[in-house]
């Protein structure tokens, strides 16, 4: 059969995770779908690679034999990437949100016009992955908010801190606050990111702040015009200050609001692996710029 790399990636994580569960968490996707992911390959071999149980994915003989090459196979397969790449002069940056990125569209035009050789290529992804691309292999590195699950794989510069406030219905009560409680917000229908992204989902409802509170969940979405729509429609959520000039709604306020952590950026990308002198220029060109704006 032809293999889709993904399919041999999500088999890797479930092996070494021995669960659906950890593994959907590692992978930015739901249980659901990593299940049909991975019988998809064993249809596809004709073997079955795990056994089931309620204690977790145990690997049967064929699945120890596949997962004792994949490690090895999907290395090089990433190095003939990279490699790919190096020769085509291409980068890939990752980001989830323009706030975060803020600057970096001027860092990019500035290596361009230095490097004129090499190829930037700034991709945006859904907030249902918040390593914005680097958990599936995607992207070289990232502009990330943290935390998120699975960051301390990554080597992670943390470049600044962006207080976070919060979007209201213009019609909502809270509307005209100079600034919001988080408390008065605690029985309001919040927008959500996916069950899948964990931490994130979390952090972006304020969780640790609740006291125990339960979450009222109004919404679930992953792109900013859902999340906008959501809040026009009568949800609140939780956003970096940034959110106020980089998104519009003539439905949505933004108000700062007391009482909840801010939001850390940083920059991200994969551990262990080869530098490359061009992504090690852009990198550190792009974290001296935000580090200061």
């Amino acid at each position: 059969m032809d293999l889709d790399t993904r399919l041999l990636r999500y088999f890797a994580v479930v092996a070494e995770e021995g669960s659906l569960t950890g593994a959907a968490e590692r992978l930015f996707v739901s249980q659901p779908a990593l299940t049909k992911q991975i019988r998809r390959l064993e249809d596809g071999l004709g073997v079955r690679l795990f056994t089931r149980s309620r204690s977790g994915m145990t690997l049967t003989e064929a699945g120890r034999e596949l997962a004792s090459r994949v490690p090895a196979l999907l290395e090089g397969w990433d190095e003939a990437v990279r490699a790919t790449g190096r020769a085509a002069r291409v980068l890939r940056l990752g980001f989830l949100d323009a706030g975060a990125v803020g600057v970096v569209p001027e860092v990019i035009a500035e290596f361009r016009r230095a490097r004129p050789e090499w190829r930037v290529e700034l991709r945006q992804c859904a907030w249902s992955d918040p390593s914005a691309g680097l958990a599936r292999g995607e992207v070289d590195a990232a502009v990330v908010r943290l935390p998120f699950p699975g960051q301390e794989r990554l080597t992670v510069r943390e470049l600044f801190v962006e207080e976070r406030g919060v979007l209201l219905p213009a019609r909502h009560p809270l509307a005209n606050s100079e600034t919001v409680e988080f408390r008065e917000l605690l029985d309001e229908p919040f927008v959500a990111a996916g069950a899948e992204t964990g931490a994130w989902r979390e952090h972006w409802l304020a969780t640790e702040e609740r006291d125990g509170h339960p979450v009222r969940v109004g919404a679930v979405t992953s792109r900013p015009d859902e999340w906008l729509g959501a809040v026009a429609g009568g949800c609140v959520a939780l956003a970096p200050a940034s959110a106020a000039r980089f998104y519009c709604h003539p439905d949505v306020v933004f108000r700062p609001v007391s009482g909840v952590s801010p939001s850390r950026v940083g920059l991200a990308r994969p551990r262990g692996r080869m530098h490359e002198a061009a992504l090690d220029e852009l990198l550190e060109a792009i974290a001296r710029r935000l580090s200061r704006s």
